[in-house]
């Protein structure tokens, strides 16, 4: 038989869809497409996944590959075909996208350990003492090469390197087992025995057996502390007991059950007919697209068809993935979900141990669970047959990954994977992102309409809140300088009064926004990134939010030495001071990334929920998706924060933050009450908000897109480059920028556009500044595929914002 190939996509920066060419030693079985093996790349072994088996390779130098890391498959054809997929479309590497499907843990470093090579003795002749040393240590044991570097001193990497060259010390490579393994405990259990068997134990030995018999089994160590590790074990060898291994949970973090079970509603007539075009799909009765927008006002019951749809998929047979833009809304979406599947909903977030998503993961993909919840992550769970992928307020902009790559957008995945799958896609929003409903509106997607909120316990059916636009300015010159208007003061003590709850939400953290001398002008701004520090009061220091740099307040201006520095501005946690100082009576709470650290969102949804905590304020998180009956007011304290971003998108997302955070008010038997605060009354955006407008907004916002090429009418590819020296950040982007043009000169081409360069916003963060441009048209990947892209520079497709 000859020689067998594996393509492998290796843990290393190749170009999209790239795998490198190894052979396969002939004493290794050849592994399958979709396991994960170690192989050499260069000095080095790395991780890779075998995406193809061939007779030949791609070149005509090969090397074998070392050793395979698991006994089967962790990724199947299908998953390969995603990753392939992301790979091209993202512009991330092979590797980085299959391993958004691989367990955690499994991105182990390898350990290099150094020995003197067989025969050399440590050679004392040296005349670095430090070699030497080396040398001599190693005579004795081995070290690893990270301690030998450190030895060796200055510049140890080249000494060491000359070292193994020259073959007086020998290297090899040890392939640690996954961070994250099972763990088992061990219990004895009794064997049910005959008095004579039972006789002939030590008196030792007899208590053992009777305290066994008596509890029904006992954890092994406790067993061996109680009685000793000898009578223990000769009851075990007598063939009086046995031993079982139990695999641990890796903790608590599936929603305990606890509380009342939610009431099954009925559905109306408008949730019926979605339910039931969803339920169509499931079971392949239309021919019509398999992905459906679920348009429905906040309150309307979208959650209740989810969940319709994720019975009908499970009495199929089959699994689901239920997406939620942000961990806050977990516990209360676990709740629902495991009172109408109990013990059979996994979850998978960021914000779990590593054990336990470890734990998770291998129960997934052993079949245990039938639905599996979380952000975007919980799309890469290892569900067998994939039925129904649900995505919950699908519009917001926490479902793209950002930060690191490959730069996907979970919703676009979602769609892939689930033609790949076979499965259906349900995305449901209040206020649907404007590329998606232009989907639906050319009958790409099919568009699910819930208009009206649904009854409640009583019957009775909710209206909309009513929402009242306080013009600011007005405020100002009727001589009120406090951070609430008139109104939204005297309707907050109304609703304390009443027993009701409120929600009060301001997009900034901390207590002041601004710290600046009132004398010379000079704001207090981070070293590292281009923007003002945040005062955070309850820690007495200011605060970056970009690099969370703190640093204690200045006694005086640090340019002018005045000592008349002003904070100025407002966050959270200055709300929750004039709330406190207003109405000390009151429990308020704050929800926000600084809060949670000490509070978890568990915590605080239960005290709202229980109705111990009258007022919560918050960011976006209370704006998401939570159902609280109790609260009859939301007040918006600041509205005009992101409006005035240099960003096309930014009136979409003011208008469907504050939609989103209206929707929490008048969700039970008292009417609702919001009211929004701003110094831009007449904006289309906070117009249309108040109205609980979608359809008027995206009219106006769809034209505006039109008139200007924005998506959905053309793709955006936005480039960013940063560097520690500024004028080489602008210098490289302008090169970059040369570079296109003249490619676009070149071809000829009237498709695309390239904007920019300019500085990013804000320019510098973490110590970089930053320079971006953006592509806009058509067919953008086939234009900057043979681009090439140097060390630096961060190239995002689709991306959510441009600044």
């Amino acid at each position: 038989m000859g020689k067998r190939y594996v393509e492998v996509a290796v843990n290393a920066p190749l170009g999209p869809g790239k795998t490198l060419s190894y052979s396969v030693p002939p004493s290794m079985h050849t592994p399958e497409p979709g396991q994960l093996i170690w192989a050499p790349l260069g000095a080095r072994p790395v991780q890779g996944v075998v995406f193809e088996c061939s007779d030949s390779p791609q070149v005509e130098a090969v090397r074998d590959i070392i050793s395979v890391l698991e006994p089967s498959p962790l990724l199947d054809r299908k998953d390969l075909e995603l990753a392939a997929w992301i790979s091209r479309y993202y512009l991330s590497s092979l590797f980085e996208a299959a391993s958004l499907m691989l367990p955690p843990g499994f991105e182990n470093r390898v350990a290099s350990w150094l020995s003197l090579d067989n025969g050399v003795s440590p050679d004392r002749s040296w005349s670095d003492s430090k070699v030497n040393e080396l040398l001599e240590s190693l005579s004795r044991k081995e070290a690893t090469e990270r301690s030998a570097v450190k030895v060796l001193g200055s510049g140890g990497e080249r000494t060491l390197t000359r070292l193994i060259n020259s073959g007086i010390i020998r290297r090899r490579w040890e392939f640690p087992r996954h961070r994250q393994r099972h763990r088992y405990k061990s219990i004895v259990r009794p064997v049910d025995a005959v008095p004579d068997q039972i006789d002939r134990l030590s008196p030792r030995q007899r208590e053992f057996y009777d305290a066994l018999v008596a509890q029904g089994g006992m954890e092994r160590p406790d067993a061996n502390k109680r009685f000793g590790s000898f009578a223990v074990t000769g009851v075990v060898n007598k063939g009086l007991a046995s031993m079982e291994w139990v695999r641990l949970q890796a903790g608590s973090y599936i929603y305990d059950g606890s509380g009342e079970a939610e009431p099954r509603p009925e559905l109306t007539p408008e949730q019926l007919r979605a339910f039931r075009s969803i339920a169509d799909a499931l079971e392949g009765k239309t021919s019509s697209p398999s992905r459906f927008l679920l348009h429905g006002v906040t309150g309307s019951g979208k959650t209740e068809v989810y969940l319709r749809a994720l019975e009908r998929c499970i009495s199929a047979g089959r699994q689901g993935i239920y997406l939620v833009p942000e961990i806050s809304l977990t516990p209360q979406t676990l709740h629902r979900l495991n009172s109408r599947f109990p013990g059979k909903v996994a979850v998978l977030h960021s914000g779990m141990t590593d054990s336990q998503r470890f734990e998770q993961w291998w129960k997934v993909h052993d079949g245990e669970f039938d639905v599996v919840v979380g952000p975007r992550s919980a799309l890469f769970a290892p569900v067998q047959d994939l039925g129904l992928i649900v995505i919950d307020e699908e519009h917001e902009w926490t479902y793209k990954q950002h930060d690191s790559s490959p730069r996907f957008h979970t919703r676009a995945v979602a769609h892939k994977l689930a033609e790949l799958k076979g499965a259906v896609v349900v995305a449901g929003s209040a206020t649907p992102d404007v590329e998606t409903y232009s989907l639906a509106s050319r009958r790409r997607l099919r568009l699910l309409e819930l208009p009206e909120r649904v009854p409640i316990a009583n019957g009775v059916r909710p209206i909309l809140p009513s929402v009242e636009i306080k013009d600011m300015r007005k405020e100002l010159k009727e001589g009120n300088r406090s951070i609430f208007s008139e109104s939204l003061a005297d309707a907050l003590k109304e609703c304390l009064q009443s027993g009701s709850q409120a929600i009060l939400y301001v997009n900034r953290r901390g207590s002041s926004t601004v710290v600046q001398c009132r004398d010379c002008g000079q704001s207090m701004k981070c070293r590292s990134c281009s923007v003002a520090l945040t005062y955070h009061g309850d820690k007495s220091r200011l605060v970056c939010h970009h690099c969370n740099r703190g640093v204690q307040p200045p006694k005086s201006c640090p340019q002018c030495r005045s000592p008349r520095v002003l904070r100025m501005g407002l966050g959270t946690q200055s709300v929750v001071e004039e709330v406190r100082r207003r109405h000390p009576e009151a429990k308020a709470l704050r929800w926000d990334s600084d809060s949670i650290s000490s509070r978890s969102h568990q915590e605080i949804m239960d005290s709202m929920l229980k109705g111990e905590t009258q007022i919560l304020v918050g960011t976006q998180m209370v704006a998401k998706g939570l159902h609280i009956p109790r609260v009859s007011l939301v007040g918006v304290v600041l509205a005009d924060v992101g409006l005035n971003i240099p960003d096309f998108r930014a009136g979409e997302k003011v208008f469907q933050r504050l939609c989103q955070v209206a929707g929490r008010a008048g969700r039970g038997p008292a009417p609702g009450r919001v009211i929004i605060q701003t110094y831009v009354p007449d904006h289309y955006a906070i117009i249309a908000a108040a109205a609980h407008d979608y359809g008027g907004f995206y009219s106006r916002e769809i034209e505006y897109r039109r008139s200007h090429g924005n998506p959905p009418y053309n793709r955006l590819v936005r480039m960013l480059f940063g560097h520690t020296n500024q004028d080489k950040a602008r210098t490289e982007t302008e090169r970059m920028a040369t570079l296109l043009r003249r490619k676009l000169y070149d071809s000829g081409s009237t498709h695309v556009e390239i904007i920019g360069p300019a500085p990013a916003f804000p320019e510098r963060v973490r110590g970089k500044f930053r320079w971006h441009l953006v592509l806009r048209g058509r067919d953008l990947h086939r234009f900057i595929d043979d681009v090439p892209i140097a060390q630096g520079w961060t190239v995002d497709v689709d991306p959510v914002s441009v600044t």
